[in-house]
């Protein structure tokens, strides 16, 4: 991460060939030092706002050109056009290029660098309120993006199924300055979660950190489907796997009130 001490600035190396409201507009932002980032742009012809969503886990998404990705299990990642349809705009970041594996950088002042310029590029394309949404690993990028973005930028956060026990990643979302954030906070909580290290009881702890956001709410919910044994993984009740419409809705109904 040394190499983005720089700042992620803002150029567009081939821009989108869809255009707005039609399909997937990819774009790579140049790294000051580090090559680029690839990221997914999704949207309606109007939308009512962006999200920028932080996916988990190493945050490889494998985005290619034309919109497709290679790893799209990600709840934040496979329920895109469940965002677009109730009128939302996404934007999905993949790894930073040279830097595939995201664990334990999310916490960092570089990466809330990187997280400030995905907030600008957002805005970028639309003149609408951009929320930060992070999942799992993600929210430790979330809340350390919005600990940086204190001068109006986004509008609110909402972190799901949070890392707050120390793991593999070496850091938590308590890492990343939560009482930094200056906005509403959204937390979901899944009582089925059985992921050691973002367990659903933690949900209230995570909330008495913000103590500078003006609303904190969390948010349970319960069910999801359990694939294979890795209760941190992706298609689980962690990653709200059979639940996606549910927790959708529930969370698209509490940005609808923040707008």
């Amino acid at each position: 991460m040394r190499s983005l001490v720089g700042m992620l600035l803002l150029g567009l190396i081939a821009p989108a060939v869809a255009a707005q409201g039609e399909g997937p507009r990819v774009l790579d932002l140049s790294v000051a030092g580090a090559g680029t980032q690839r990221v997914l742009y999704v949207s309606p012809s109007h939308p009512r706002a962006t999200l920028v969503m932080l996916p988990g886990g190493a945050g490889d998404v494998g985005i290619a050109r034309d919109g497709s990705v290679a790893h799209g299990h990600n709840f934040l990642v496979r329920s895109r056009d469940l965002w677009v349809a109730r009128g939302f705009a996404v934007l999905i970041p993949d790894a930073l290029d040279g830097t595939k594996n995201l664990r334990g950088l999310r916490s960092t002042p570089e990466y809330g660098a990187v997280v400030t310029a995905l907030v600008k590029a957002a805005r970028a394309q639309a003149t609408a309120p951009v929320f930060l949404m992070g999942t799992s690993q993600g929210s430790i990028a979330a809340v350390n993006g919005a600990a940086h973005l204190r001068g109006g930028e986004i509008a609110a956060v909402v972190l799901t199924e949070s890392v707050s026990r120390l793991g593999g990643s070496h850091e938590t979302v308590f890492s990343a300055h939560p009482d930094r954030i200056n906005v509403p906070v959204l937390i979901v909580a899944n009582s089925d979660d059985r992921c050691k290290v973002a367990p659903p009881q933690d949900a209230p702890k995570i909330a008495a950190a913000m103590t500078g956001a003006p609303l904190v709410k969390v948010l349970d919910v319960s069910g999801g489907v359990m694939h294979g044994s890795n209760t941190c993984g992706s298609l689980s009740p962690h990653g709200y796997d059979g639940i996606e419409s549910h927790v959708v809705d529930a969370v698209a109904a509490w940005l609808r009130a923040r707008l």
